[in-house]
């Protein structure tokens, strides 16, 4: 049997070389996504059930805010309409952050033996994508509590997640590959990912902006321009119209396939501009860590 001998100085390896690699390591990604698993619930009481709990507690906070302490009026079915944001978001936003530290926090890993780097950034999205569906247990509860229950529209899920993981696997691709230079990259990111919290749609529906504003002499639709700029507002605006409905509907409803097309198109160009500065450093990891 041939041996394969992995040449460091390509940074431009065979995609098809590439892809065997991947499938010759699936149990590596295996054994990583149960490692994060496990290391993140160490030492916890309850363990995994901190999937259920955490976003079921963002909730009751949000809910108290907006419908008791706050005199700006909640949407109908208020807890659901903040989930069907929330867990998205969560989902996102966590594998933002661990993703941007995979390689470097694997640092030792990845000096003493050889293995597809693309696993460290990868493994952290599955084993957060558990998470995700986990907790979209007490979503689903939710939504038959408050008589909504699981539509025909609820398919959209499936894409939906889909262009979601493309879209946070550019991101941590590009972001891991970066930080191995510019250990910065992390403390900008925690200033980045509030501001972003904002920009997207989870609190308030994403028709409060639907109307046209005008900014510096120029008149825009700001709703319009956040799904130009931020494709987590079309993802969560997507969950939340399948799954919940709009300001203007009475419960779910399906996804407008312009709006979809597009930022699934944005996702994979996002996808590929990652994997591709991936590829372009992973040669010097080992050095430069």
């Amino acid at each position: 049997m041939p041996v394969q001998i992995y040449n460091a100085d390509n940074k431009y390896a065979d995609l098809r070389f590439k892809l065997h690699e991947l499938k010759k390591y699936r149990y590596l990604l295996t054994s990583l996504v149960k490692r994060d698993l496990k290391s993140r619930y160490k030492n916890s009481a309850l363990g995994i059930l901190w999937s259920l709990l955490n976003p079921l507690a963002m909730m009751l906070v949000f809910t108290i805010f907006f419908t008791v302490l706050s005199r700006v009026e909640a949407q109908r079915q208020f807890p659901v309409f903040l989930l069907t944001g929330l867990l998205p978001w969560n989902f996102f936003s966590g594998t933002l952050m661990a993703g941007t530290m995979s390689i470097v926090s694997n640092s030792q890993l990845i000096k003493k033996v050889y293995f597809p780097r693309e696993l460290l950034p990868t493994a952290v999205l599955f084993s957060n994508l558990v998470n995700f569906l986990i907790s979209l247990l007490i979503l689903v509860i939710f939504l038959y509590i408050y008589g909504i229950g699981l539509t025909i529209h609820a398919l959209w899920v499936i894409p939906l997640l889909v262009t979601q993981m493309l879209f946070s696997a550019g991101l941590i691709l590009t972001l891991s590959a970066i930080t191995v230079f510019y250990r910065d990259v992390l403390m900008i990111l925690d200033v980045v990912i509030l501001a972003w919290f904002f920009m997207t749609p989870i609190f308030y529906p994403y028709e409060t902006y639907a109307g046209m504003s005008t900014v510096m002499g120029y008149t825009i639709n700001p709703a319009q321009f956040m799904r130009w700029v931020n494709p987590m507002a079309s993802i969560i605006d997507g969950y939340r119209t399948v799954l919940w409905g709009s300001v203007s509907s009475s419960g779910p409803a399906g996804m407008d396939p312009v709006y979809f097309i597009r930022t699934f198109i944005t996702a994979v160009i996002i996808f590929i501009f990652g994997y591709l500065i991936f590829a372009r450093t992973e040669h010097v990891f080992g050095e430069k860590l």
